[in-house]
């Protein structure tokens, strides 16, 4: 499955002060290039040590022994990996049966499978369509699960997802979720396309593990946002990242990073920006800080205002007496729009929309579609 390659279970990247204050580039898919591209040109890139936890656990074999005329699915037990954000539709190669299945089978090494499908019906003209599958090694010690749904009703809705799981014989774990959802904005009456995906995964040999969380939301009218809270732990020292991007589709952006980490020992560190933009006018605003173990904090903070004539105002301090305040003649560069938009991601979903609804019988009117869900309030960082 190309959006879960192997080539090392989990990979970290020890962040030391030094090296987290310089923030490594952050890789991602082609949607969140804006982004990362903005970080580039705050802060020095620097190549940083990769620790990798157990190698990859052995593949299942597939061929049953007690099934002759029935092959079991494919091994999907590898980990998702880290910072590669959501996957597009076609890397996730989802294929749901055409008919109910329920079969188990035993490969050549004792290791058992098993494969269901099914369909669920609800009221409003709900349907979900579902495939389950996995596996077992004969000794329990590794294992996998993966489930495919896609689901529809009369009001336009449409989802499309995955959610798969497993451990290895080192004891290492992890979960991973992805969705993609077409509907109807309840108050706009804009057609609207969110893709969401979420990523967990946690050592069996040591104290180390990690989380993700990405979004993208995106309308007809251009109107975007995507974002992405990423936490990390490594032994004695954790981390955290958010970020997020809005477009509202009339020319103002809004983008921002907020970066920490910290060690058992109190240590504390990190870093976060802002800029708002639109019609060339608009501002840059940033800090970088750090907390010892005595509570002793240095921060520097800077700003920039961009009237849109050619001058910009910037200026900052710290706490170690620096201070700077001048206008300069400097050209003002943002994006206004996003890399990959409303049309990207409708040719990226062809799967989703081409979902089939069940029938509606004549003068059947499917009821409103209820609110959509309150995220949860964003975490805040750690008090510096």
């Amino acid at each position: 499955m190309a959006a879960s390659s192997s080539g090392g279970f989990l990979s970290f990247k020890l962040r030391s002060h030094h090296s987290f204050m310089s923030l490594r580039r952050v890789r991602m898919f082609r949607a969140n290039k804006s982004h990362s591209e903005t970080i580039a040109r705050r802060v020095r890139s620097q190549a940083l040590p990769s620790l990798s936890f157990a190698s990859p656990p052995a593949r299942l074999p597939s061929k049953p022994r007690c099934s002759p005329r029935t092959s079991g699915p494919q091994s999907r037990d590898t980990p998702p990996k880290r910072d590669t954000g959501i996957a597009n539709e076609k890397d996730w190669g989802i294929s749901l049966l055409s008919e109910n299945v329920n079969e188990s089978g035993i490969n050549e090494d004792g290791s058992t499978w098993y494969r269901e499908s099914g369909e669920e019906l609800a009221e409003n003209g709900y349907r979900c369509r579902w495939t389950r599958m996995g596996g077992r090694s004969q000794d329990g010690s590794s294992e996998w699960k993966e489930t495919w749904w896609e689901k529809s009703d009369w009001t336009g809705y449409k989802e499309l997802g995955v959610e798969k799981s497993g451990k290895n014989a080192e004891g290492d774990s992890w979960w991973e979720t992805w969705q993609e959802v077409l509907h109807q904005d309840e108050w706009s009456n804009i057609a609207r396309i969110e893709r969401s995906a979420q990523k967990q995964a946690k050592s069996g040999s040591e104290n180390a593990g990690w989380y993700e969380k990405w979004w993208e939301k995106y309308d007809a009218k251009g109107w975007t946002e995507k974002g992405a809270h990423k936490y990390g732990r490594l032994n004695e020292q954790s981390w955290w990242e958010k970020w997020g991007e809005h477009y509202d589709g009339r020319g103002s952006v809004l983008k921002w990073t907020d970066k920490w980490a910290e060690t058992e020992l109190g240590t504390k560190w990190g870093d976060k920006w802002e800029e708002k933009f639109f019609a060339g006018i608009g501002s840059r605003q940033g800090e970088t800080w750090h907390v010892s173990p005595s509570g002793e904090r240095w921060s520097r903070t800077w700003g920039e205002e961009h009237f849109g004539n050619g001058k910009v105002h910037k200026y900052g301090k710290s706490t170690t007496g620096e201070s700077w305040d001048l206008v300069v003649d400097e050209g003002t560069y943002y994006e206004a729009e996003p890399h990959y938009g409303w049309a990207d991601v409708v040719g990226d979903s062809t799967q989703l929309l081409s979902i089939e609804p069940r029938e509606r019988p004549p003068g059947v009117y499917p009821d409103p579609p209820p609110p959509p869900p309150v995220d949860d309030a964003p975490d805040s960082p750690p008090s510096s």
